[in-house]
């Protein structure tokens, strides 16, 4: 099972001075999975993520990317691309100059072709001979894709990579991601922005004062997470609330009490507590037409850190 990892990562620990960033990290990401990294700011994700990238290196503890471990050195390991904190360019080069600069500061020999593929790829082709002075937070960032790209990694380490994307762009880039998992290509990304991590990482990580309270599937998080308010629409609203009401485990917590006409119904359950509400739907003869979160259970998740953490304080 080693050799299909592209991350293995156990007991890793950084400090800097007297303030521990990562205390006994455990990180496994499998080859062609989209694994999502989240936490609360000062958790340590940047600090991973840096790790990754070879822009640090571990105090203790073992690391391993693409099977090979990483040494003392301050390098990107091979087979490694990405960035931490935004992509670093040169606002006077034009996008396609950018590229070419970066490609030679690698020492990577990168035909024009191979830059215009890229910048296609992010969907840049149009402002490629622009300066990149002029670009906005989303066009900086699909470069800093192309850039990654570039050579072809097998392992992608982006930072907020969906940060200023309007929603073209972000499907856009969704798009990219997904394909290079499918591919092969382990992704590894950051973001504050549940939607995103929900609609492409298969698993995450979610980092807590430098440790790692929940690594796994992002549904498994709806039966280890505290109770979830569900959205239910159902072919018949009125019988639907009945049964909400006399199901063990589950709490009608709308303010709609009073009309019970109202097609939207809101509960709040565990998932076995759920499922029995379904069950019971379904003999019933009662059509569910939706079932969702309000809150997704990695959102949840977060916010439920989030309260932790402003506790104690």
């Amino acid at each position: 099972m080693d050799e299909l990892l592209a991350i293995r990562a156990r007991g890793i620990t950084k400090c800097f001075g007297d303030v521990v960033a990562l205390d006994g990290i455990d990180l496994d990401v499998t080859q062609g999975q989209i694994h999502g990294l989240v936490g609360p700011n000062g958790a340590g994700k940047t600090t991973l993520l840096g790790l990754l990238l070879g822009l640090a290196v571990a105090d203790s503890g073992r690391l391993e990317i693409l099977g090979t471990p990483v040494g003392r050195a301050l390098s990107a390991p091979d087979g490694v691309a990405g960035f931490v904190d935004g992509p670093g360019l040169y606002p006077s080069l034009t996008a396609r100059q950018n590229l070419a600069a970066l490609a030679a500061l690698r020492g990577s020999d990168v035909r024009t072709a191979g830059i215009d593929e890229v910048l296609a790829e992010v969907g840049l082709t149009d402002v490629a001979d622009d300066r990149t002075r002029g670009f906005s937070l989303g066009m900086r960032q699909r470069l800093g894709l192309a850039a990654a790209l570039l050579t072809g990694p097998r392992l992608l380490v982006l930072d907020e990579p969906a940060n200023g994307l309007d929603p073209a762009g972000k499907k856009h880039v969704h798009g990219v991601l997904t394909r290079l998992a499918a591919d092969g290509t382990a992704v590894v990304l950051s973001s504050h922005r549940m939607d995103d991590l929900e609609a492409l990482c298969s698993e995450v990580t979610i980092l807590s004062a430098g440790r790692v309270v929940f690594s796994g599937p992002i549904g498994k998080l709806a039966a280890e997470n505290r109770e979830l308010d569900y959205r239910l629409v159902t072919s018949d609203p009125r019988a639907a609330r009945r049964l909400a009401a006399d199901t063990a485990g589950l709490r009608v917590v709308d303010d709609a009490g009073a009309r019970q006409d109202t097609e939207r119904l809101v509960v709040r359950a565990l998932v076995p507590a759920l499922d029995e509400l379904v069950a019971g739907l379904v003999h019933a003869g009662i059509a569910v037409r939706e079932l969702t979160p309000v809150v997704s259970p990695l959102e949840a998740a977060f916010l439920a850190l989030t309260e932790q953490q402003e506790d104690g304080r």
